[in-house]
């Protein structure tokens, strides 16, 4: 993650266009906002759209605009998300999900710098620094033939991964505390410490939902929480049941417990009858005895 944030530093120097993948959640949106900030840009619009929640018609209005009389309901003209990131950021999230015509306008747009609305003659110039968000394999896509060579070549410029929660656990309890104090100014609760034992599930935890899920999780504990601090009872049931199995996973059972496991599946297989029990495992039925005892199993 240092060298994402690393490369993210030096790329906002410049204006030129990124590519930021990684798995939904991860914080690629985050990243995208940090090279905003950190542009000479700063001070103009940062200008979002999320390629997978509109249809592709609309896509490209919201993208592009549209004049009066374009299409049917277009009553007024509207600007579109390009203009609206003139001289700032335009993040394109998903960017997977464009249609090949918005591919082929955006390629011109990348190149040329100009374009016009849907149902309009006017050429409209824009200068604005983009930034693709994706989930997807693009590499893929583009071998598939699902998206452009030439736009994909353009955007990627520079190339930043952002790795999935579960490969930087060491960032889970400083993110942790983080949304613990933003949730707890959202709704008007006092801040909200986090117990030792809480952060410890949290940092065992595989988090398939990335960044988003652990925010989730810690607003609905600043939610229910009704103590000083945060325990894991204040924890969603579906985490604490998960990281107590993962925990169990990663960790190597000692050789002894391996032995008391399979002695008590041994006894439950003969129902009980410790003869029976003794002569499977290979051992006389002094030593079984020896070894429940010696495990407290109960039998």
């Amino acid at each position: 993650m240092r060298e994402a944030v690393r490369l993210a530093s030096r790329v906002a120097e410049t204006d030129a266009n990124v590519l930021v993948t990684g798995e939904s959640g991860a914080g690629k949106d985050a990243l995208a906002l940090f090279i905003h900030r950190q542009s000479r840009r700063a001070r103009q619009s940062f200008v979002k759209i999320d390629c997978a929640a509109l249809p592709n018609e609309l896509l490209e209005a919201e993208l592009f605009g549209y004049e009066r009389g374009a299409f049917t309901g277009a009553t007024q003209a509207k600007p579109g998300r390009l203009e609206a990131a003139h001289r700032g950021t335009l993040v394109l999230d998903e960017i997977a999900h464009l249609s090949t015509d918005a591919q082929a306008k955006l390629l011109r747009v990348i190149e040329r710098r100009e374009f016009e609305r849907l149902g309009g003659r006017r050429t409209v110039r824009v200068d604005a620094r983009l930034v693709a968000l994706t989930n997807v394999d693009l590499d893929d896509a583009v071998r598939r033939r699902a998206f452009r060579p030439d736009l994909f070549f353009r955007l990627n410029v520079v190339r930043i991964h952002v790795p999935p929660l579960r490969e930087r656990h060491e960032d889970v309890a400083q993110l942790a505390r983080q949304f613990s104090k933003a949730y707890a100014v959202k709704h008007g609760r006092a801040a909200r410490q986090l117990s030792r034992a809480a952060l410890a599930l949290l940092e065992s935890y595989e988090w398939p939902g990335n960044v988003r899920e652990l925010a989730h999780v810690l607003e609905r504990a600043v939610i229910v929480c009704e103590d000083e601090r945060i325990e894991v009872s204040d924890l969603p049931e579906a985490v604490r049941t998960a990281a107590a199995l993962q925990s169990r996973r990663a960790r190597r059972p000692t050789l002894a417990e391996l032995e008391a496991e399979y002695i008590a599946e041994t006894l439950a297989a003969m129902r009980g009858n410790k003869s029976a029990a003794a002569r499977a495992l290979g051992i006389s039925r002094k030593n079984l005895y020896e070894k429940i005892a010696r495990y407290g199993l109960e039998v």
